[in-house]
């Protein structure tokens, strides 16, 4: 079962999701961050990687560089989308501290920005946080606003996948080699300090299987080594039982015991039982036995790793016809806002 809510889960800020490829990362960042949003915040949701996954989730068009607005919440909150390019970050970024102003465009143009972006990997995730960073300091009003309060209550970032997230999120190693000082190793040092803010949360998300769970425990050590704080392990796509433990425990049972209570139960229900289908069942129903075995060993070994777990229902048609709405009420069910 779930653990109860971590204390620091709802007052956390920052909120970064990662995970093996494959595990729903983006859909879960999807619905924490409508989560959040359900509670009367104004939340931004950003993308990294370019899949353009937030707007396959909430089928709506391609996201681009600019903030937009996808769901207006009767609570009065709002969740706004943004997906983050790292050639667009960098003319910004040109701009705001060297006004290179049309400089910027001709240097893309001769592909000195695709050069820089991919010739210094570490260099490219701080211009990717930079962005995010930029949004989650921003106060109300505007940059150069004085105002009190910030622009946005609560920051979701649908950050790699895990193999990634510890080189992108530890920013400050990845500039070492290439900017000692000046304000790419600013900007670091800023980025580096919002993301070792307790306000911060990295959460991980898994299946239940032994592959994503092995890189998830290893990917939370990994984090915490360079100081990161974490906040949950987001458990997607766990499967309730379909048989009865009476069911679960006839299938130890010899095959030819089994057989006959199959053809007994199938007659009863109107069914004229053949061979292939009563040897279908019971596969089938060994292959669901193993599986639940498997969900127990895994859950065991996740529950021991210590970070609050939430469960999230497999979704038998997927995020279509409000799957993410079903996963958002989970998710504040089990704490999160």
């Amino acid at each position: 079962m779930p653990s109860s809510a971590h204390p620091n889960l709802p007052a956390a800020r920052l909120h970064v999701v990662t995970g093996k490829g494959g595990v729903g990362k983006t859909t879960v960042a999807s619905a924490l961050a409508l989560a959040l949003a359900s509670t009367g915040k104004r939340v931004l949701v950003a993308e990294v990687e370019g899949r353009q996954g937030l707007s396959q989730t909430f089928d709506i068009p391609p996201l681009g560089t600019d903030e937009v607005r996808l769901v207006s919440h009767p609570s009065g909150g709002e969740l706004w989308g943004l997906s983050v390019d790292a050639k667009a970050a960098l003319l910004e970024y040109l701009q705001l501290f060297y006004k290179l102003g049309r400089a910027g465009s001709a240097l893309e143009k001769v592909g000195a920005i695709d050069f820089a972006t991919t010739i210094a990997p570490g260099v490219r995730d701080v211009l990717l946080i930079g962005k995010v960073y930029e949004a989650a300091g921003r106060p109300k009003g505007g940059r150069g606003s004085k105002g009190a309060g910030l622009h946005y209550d609560a920051v979701v970032l649908d950050a790699p996948p895990t193999g990634r997230a510890v080189r992108f999120l530890n920013v400050n190693a990845g500039v070492a080699d290439v900017a000692r000082m000046g304000p790419i190793k600013s900007q670091a040092d800023s980025i580096t300090r919002m993301l070792r803010d307790p306000r911060t949360l990295v959460h991980m998300v898994t299946l239940l299987e032994e592959m994503p769970v092995q890189e998830s425990l290893d990917g939370l050590r990994d984090l915490a080594d360079v100081g990161l704080h974490i906040g949950a392990i987001i458990v997607n796509q766990v499967r309730e039982p379909r048989l009865s433990p009476d069911n679960l425990h006839a299938l130890e049972g010899s095959n030819d015991a089994l057989d006959e209570l199959l053809r007994t139960e199938l007659t009863e229900a109107g069914l004229r039982p053949t061979n292939p289908m009563v040897q279908g069942l019971v596969q089938e129903g060994r292959d669901h036995a193993l599986r639940l075995e498997l969900q127990s060993e895994m859950a065991l070994d996740i529950a021991e790793a210590g970070p609050q777990v939430i469960e999230l229902p497999a979704l038998s048609d997927g995020v279509e016809d409000g799957g993410v709405a079903v996963l958002t009420d989970e998710l504040l069910a089990q704490g999160v806002a």
